[in-house]
């Protein structure tokens, strides 16, 4: 289609190597796009050298209240910040809902893909706490809980260190 040649062909994100060619991945079409809208929400600004103006601000996020309020910032600073770097795309819609119980905010980007009149959608988990709360917990025998990468618990006796 003479429309795909608007919407480029570029490097597979993240970088896999194809096992039959052993060469970078490529995507084009309406994948590219979609790749291009994950890699703006995950380049901070001031990251790239060459373009400082270029990602998104989603990680002074990280720490601000939940309520509706900065979710409403959120949005609207996701929305402005997508349109002004992706050309690509046209009638932009971007949800955002919070759920307690994953402890994260989902991004929700649905939009239209201009050269082919195709609708298309991200959802985007921003993780707010990442860390495992039990991690680092003394129990009652003095011992510290902690836990394998594969989800088994090992235990260490915190000592007094005498020096």
């Amino acid at each position: 289609m003479a429309n795909d040649k608007f919407l480029g062909t570029g490097m597979k994100f993240p970088p896999q190597i194809d096992p039959a060619t052993g060469r970078f991945m490529m995507v084009s079409g309406n994948q590219v796009v979609k790749e291009a809208l994950y890699i703006i929400l995950m380049t901070q600004v001031t990251e790239r050298f060459a373009r400082p103006d270029f990602g998104s601000n989603i990680m002074s996020y990280t720490f601000m209240d939940t309520g509706s309020t900065a979710l409403t910032m959120l949005r609207t600073e996701l929305t402005q910040t997508i349109l002004s770097q992706e050309p690509r795309i046209s009638d932009l819609d971007v949800d955002t809902e919070y759920r307690d119980s994953q402890g994260a905010i989902i991004i929700s980007i649905n939009y239209v893909v201009t050269a082919t009149n195709t609708r298309d959608n991200l959802v985007f988990p921003f993780y707010l706490d990442r860390a495992d709360e039990s991690e680092n917990e003394t129990n009652d025998n003095g011992e510290a809980d902690y836990y394998e990468d594969d989800g088994r618990q090992a235990s260490f006796i915190m000592e007094d260190d005498e020096f």
